[in-house]
């Protein structure tokens, strides 16, 4: 089969962006945030300054590092011409962040040639309409796409031949794998696994007994190139989520309440505008290690008040925190809620004297709830997100991630 499937990735997005608007940046050691580097030019890359790191660490590596602050509505914008013009080669389309997209490219090779040509032209044409760097990979599947566009960084393009396959992605980095996270590549290197091939090569019991059956068999399908996923155009989202780089604070309530309050806010506000709620909620603790512990909870009924779903993700916090007494230093929270459904109305319930009754959408606790959170909607849908807040969250510490972000970083509702 010819290679057709391609991975477009645009180039250290955000600092590209902030480069590209301010040429007095131009080749320079930039990066996106302050508290928390968001992102950062390949200029600071090369000091070893990475998105999530703390503020004052990059600094330590790069004395000469400029920080800006955003300019997300720029983001937004170029992100989509960019994406547009993948558009006007094939319809197929499938993007899964602000600036990066899969395409399919089988069916209008005769219009504009083979797939290494379309890539050639999509990057031609970001450079010269936009102004902005694009890495392109082709393959015959996603993940060797996804791959082959990371090898082709920065400002490439990769074409993967299908007879040289597996010569190809053996002998890269476990770490360009969908999947493998710092924890996992960890974990194969502390057994001498450095390279796809050497993961390949695996027994399937020996791998699933490290990383779990479910992620163990994925891992070693992908290590040989087997992955049969097909473009989507048209996805409906599974789970709603939002996460906070907090670089390295205390795992002490002062921190935690208005970092899960704000994040809950955030959920809730995008479930609600889509009249959904979701009965599962899943918490993450990430420690200064970069080792990460999930909880989660199964409720009989779906939620989307910010106030539930703050308690909830509290108590799910403190139960992982109290599961590893000795880790005092925290650099991720994360929220998720999932199994969605749409519920646009809410039932009156009887008081029964049932555990965590008060949670319940339909009782007197949930249906106040429920009135101030789309008052706080309306309010903001006219006046903006800044017009009124929770008090938790409004008063709450500073936070090192601009909302604006978030917004960005957020878009699977």
């Amino acid at each position: 089969m010819e290679p057709t499937i391609l991975h477009a990735d645009l180039d250290a997005f955000y600092a590209s962006v902030e480069q590209l608007l301010d040429p007095s940046l131009r080749g320079k050691p930039i990066a996106v945030g302050g508290g928390v580097v968001l992102a950062a030019s390949y200029e600071a890359k090369a000091f070893g300054v990475r998105s999530g790191m703390a503020g004052r660490r990059a600094r330590e590596l790069c004395p000469q590092l400029i920080f800006v602050g955003g300019r997300f509505k720029d983001y937004q914008r170029l992100g989509d011409a960019a994406i547009a013009v993948i558009g006007d080669f094939t319809p197929l389309v499938e993007r899964i962040s602000i600036d990066e997209a899969f395409a399919d490219v089988r069916g209008c090779t005769h219009l504009f040639g083979s797939p290494a040509d379309i890539a050639r032209a999509i990057r031609g044409r970001v450079r010269e309409e936009l102004g902005l760097p694009i890495s392109v990979g082709v393959a015959r599947t996603k993940h060797l796409a996804k791959i082959a566009s990371q090898v082709a960084k920065p400002d490439g393009l990769v074409v993967v031949d299908p007879e040289g396959e597996l010569a190809f992605l053996h002998d890269l980095p476990v770490e360009l794998m969908w999947g493998v996270g710092p924890v996992t590549q960890a974990r194969l290197l502390a057994i001498g696994v450095q390279t796809i091939g050497q993961l390949a090569r695996m027994p399937g019991r020996s791998l699933q007994r490290l990383l779990g059956p479910a992620a163990g068999e994925k891992l070693s399908a992908l290590a040989w190139n087997r992955d049969p996923r097909e473009i989507r155009t048209h996805h409906r989202a599974r789970s709603a989520g939002a996460q906070s780089a907090l670089g390295r604070k205390p795992a002490a309530p002062h921190v935690i309440r208005p970092t899960l309050a704000h994040l809950a806010d955030r959920i809730g506000t995008r479930l609600r505008a889509k009249s959904l709620v979701g009965r599962t909620v899943t918490a993450r603790v990430r420690f200064a290690d970069l080792r990460a512990v999930t909880r989660s909870v199964t409720l009989d009924a779906p939620i989307s008040a910010t106030a539930t779903l703050t308690e909830i993700a509290e108590e799910l916090v403190r139960a992982a925190l109290a599961d590893h007494p000795d880790e005092r230093t925290i650099s991720l929270l994360a929220i998720s809620v999932s199994h969605l459904e749409k519920h646009p109305k809410l039932q009156l319930e009887l008081s029964l004297g049932l555990q965590h009754e008060a949670r319940r959408p339909g009782t007197r606790r949930g249906l106040a709830r429920h009135a101030a959170d789309h008052a706080v909607d309306r309010i903001r849908d006219r006046f903006g997100w800044a017009a009124i807040g929770y008090g938790s969250t409004a008063l709450g510490a500073v936070r090192s991630v601009p909302d604006a972000f978030r917004e960005l970083a957020e878009r699977e509702l």
